[in-house]
């Protein structure tokens, strides 16, 4: 029905080519990312909203159309767009398929709509109408050849064509069917669209499950759940998935479970002589045992790991599995196919380097190298290997180090094929090469959340991913800590700085993680003078004490439980800052369907703060100077507010935080609790 050849879709080369007859302009249609170069991503089961402006000239009426269609479906499905004011216009898609789609505008001049707007102010004139009915006869006539296949249609166009056309019936009679609104909707059911302009792209949407937009992850190393300081198996890390399932979390995130390089081992704290039984670093990927289609020969075989993930389904949980584009000196790899990798003047393997900074033990790929085509493919078939083992989420590490046009490439090909799969970037870099990787195909990235502590700095960052084309293809996901990253506020805050960061990177994103059990577990202790755990598990065994009786995975359960039962947190659409009269104060909400949510933080983990809130009552969804009632979802107090200025003092050695649920319409004044 729809293809660019038939309706304009190309540029014209030369003015001569120009068909004077389109006379609407299409243009700023959105959603749209650099003009139409990257697809805007959306979830399975919402409605995108197309918009548009649509300019003519003079006072002729418009129709449009949004033109949409699965990459799997031949035809074109329509919705009308509808007029918002000021030329703007807007269409509704809804997205019931997982995948890619396309979707596009055209408009044209609706002739018989913009006749009927004349003709009616003529009438109400008291003009004489008798040459625009002949007109209106043959407009309908038109029509009726263009409803042919439609056999009722066909016969009130004809029987209206020859009516209003008959100079011997009465005029007014022939006035009032030509306005009469049955008849315009059977000509707008065949409109004459062969002037219709079409907008100059065909744009693209791709649409994940709904995890992409609302998830809480969990990580932990596998290999550090064996008894006694026993190296874990598969089946000691599925006793585990009980209590992370227990916490609310809906993905468990797995270091690299592959076998582990020998050469250049690096023993705890990342230093450079490994003793025998030292057991390395995840990310050294690749033995004589096997490399990144492999598992680990103590964590258990294939069958282990597929089982791992069918019991962590079975208790609504996905597994993401860490991948690596990177191998250790003994990876079958390094001696099979040597112009995979780079090779220093000497003949020599080049070693990955962050000087000053050494990682002899990982050996970089070579993306741009004399057979990169084979490479590309092989690197491909990892993820689709780990897909056949039940594996649909999949954590990427250090992706900004490879080329952006091969994650372009891996991602679709993989999604082509399997477009239940999600891809979460761990990319701290430069904020431009971050967006561009969530252009290529990334589901969500981590983000400077865990450097953003101020309420300045968290207010000018939210705003961006939010509030700005950002919210289109980039899907944040806060990590108030992972095993690279023990920031100095959690080294030195204590447990009210746990608490803080975790409820903030918990309500301010739609999806979180954390590194457990050392979060709950308040893992303060750092190396000397960086960002990094002392004892760190990416190098060592850990045991945990899941039942300390100071953990946070209460706190942390009790969270999740907030998430999951308000749908005000399971997108970031709609946050808005709410202004206060403190600096060490932030106060801000999301809003659903089914309610909103308020979240008042004290951002010092060290100083009781108290503050006047200047509430926004359309953000909340309540009236001026309306009175409602504030549920504290963790403290369990309720207190009566109105639109407007309210007060709050938050102790953190108590709680930092409340989270809100603004419930309306009070039944008494008995409802309620006070502020003193």
């Amino acid at each position: 029905m729809f293809s660019r050849a038939d309706h304009g879709m190309e540029r014209p080369a030369h003015p001569s080519q120009l068909d004077g007859r389109r006379r609407v302009v299409v243009a700023a249609v959105r959603p749209e990312i650099d003009g139409g170069r990257w697809p805007v991503k959306r979830i399975v089961g919402d409605v995108l909203e197309v918009e548009a402006d649509l300019l003519i000239d003079g006072h002729d009426l418009l129709t449009a159309r949004v033109l949409y269609r699965h990459e799997s479906a031949r035809t074109w499905t329509e919705q009308a767009l509808a007029p918002l004011g000021n030329d703007r216009w807007r269409g509704l898609v809804p997205l019931t398929q997982l995948g890619r789609w396309l979707y596009t505008v055209e408009s044209w001049v609706d002739e018989w709509a913009s006749f009927v707007w004349g003709l009616r102010r003529k009438v109400d004139a008291g003009n004489d109408v008798t040459v625009e009915l002949l007109g209106a006869a043959e407009l309908l006539r038109a029509a009726a050849e263009r409803a042919k296949d439609t056999e009722e249609d066909a016969r009130m166009l004809v029987n209206a064509a020859a009516l209003i056309g008959d100079p011997a019936a009465d005029p007014a009679e022939r006035a009032a069917l030509a306005l009469e609104p049955s008849l315009s909707a059977a000509v707008a059911r065949h409109p004459e669209r062969g002037n219709a302009t079409a907008f100059g792209r065909i744009l693209e949407v791709t649409v994940e499950p709904p995890r992409a937009r609302f998830s809480s992850w969990y990580e932990f190393f596998p290999r550090s759940t064996g008894e006694a300081g026993q190296h874990g198996t598969f089946a000691d890390a599925e006793k585990r998935l009980e209590y992370v399932a227990d916490l609310g979390f809906d993905i468990v995130y797995l270091p690299p479970i592959h076998p582990i390089g020998r050469s250049h081992r690096k023993g705890p704290n990342n230093t450079l002589t490994a003793a025998p039984d030292d057991v390395g670093s995840p990310w050294a990927i690749g033995a004589a045992e096997g490399g990144h289609k492999s598992v680990h020969p103590a964590l258990g075989t294939l069958e282990d790991f597929r089982r791992f993930v069918a019991r962590a389904r079975h208790l609504g949980m996905d597994v993401a599995l860490d991948i690596a584009f990177q191998a250790s000196p003994d990876h079958p790899y390094v001696q099979e196919h040597p112009d995979w990798f780079v090779h220093r003047a000497d003949g020599s393997i080049q070693y990955a380097e962050n000087p000053p900074k050494k990682y002899q033990d990982v050996y970089p790929f070579h993306f741009d190298g004399p057979d990169w085509r084979a490479l590309w493919e092989e690197l491909k078939s990892i993820f689709l290997f780990w897909v056949e083992q039940g594996v649909t989420v999949f954590r990427v590490d250090n992706p900004h180090t490879k080329p952006l046009g091969f994650w372009e490439w891996c991602i679709g090909e993989v999604k082509a094929r399997h477009p239940e799969t999600i891809f979460l970037a761990e990319a701290f870099t430069r904020p431009k090469i971050m967006q561009q990787l969530a252009k290529a195909g990334f589901s969500q990235s981590y983000t400077y959340f865990t450097w953003r502590t101020t309420k300045w700095e968290l207010i000018e960052y939210l705003d961006e991913l939010t509030q700005t084309s950002m919210r289109e293809y980039f899907r944040p996901n806060f990590w108030p800590n992972t095993p690279d990253i023990l920031p100095e506020h959690l080294q030195w805050g204590g447990r009210p700085a746990f608490v803080q960061r975790l409820i903030l990177a918990a309500t301010l994103s739609a999806s979180y993680g954390i590194y457990g059990p050392a979060y709950e577990h308040m893992d303060q202790v750092p190396r000397a003078g960086v960002e990094e755990y002392v004892d760190n598990e990416k190098y060592q065994l850990r045991s945990w004490d899941l039942v300390r009786p100071d953990s946070l995975a209460p706190l942390v359960k009790l969270i999740n439980r907030i998430r999951r039962e308000n749908r005000a947190l399971q997108d970031n659409a709609t946050l808005h800052f709410h202004a206060t009269d403190n600096d060490q104060i932030l106060c801000y909400s999301k809003r659903a369907e089914d309610g909103a949510v308020l979240v008042v933080v004290n951002l010092d983990v060290t100083h009781a703060h108290s503050a006047w809130i200047d509430i926004d009552p359309e953000a909340l969804g309540v009236t001026a100077d309306e009175t409602f009632q504030v549920h504290d979802l963790v403290g369990q107090a309720r207190y009566r507010w109105r639109s407007g200025r309210n007060y709050v003092q938050l102790d953190p050695r108590t709680m930092p935080a409340h989270i809100f649920r603004v419930r309306r319409h009070a039944r008494s004044e008995h409802d309620f609790e006070y502020f003193v």
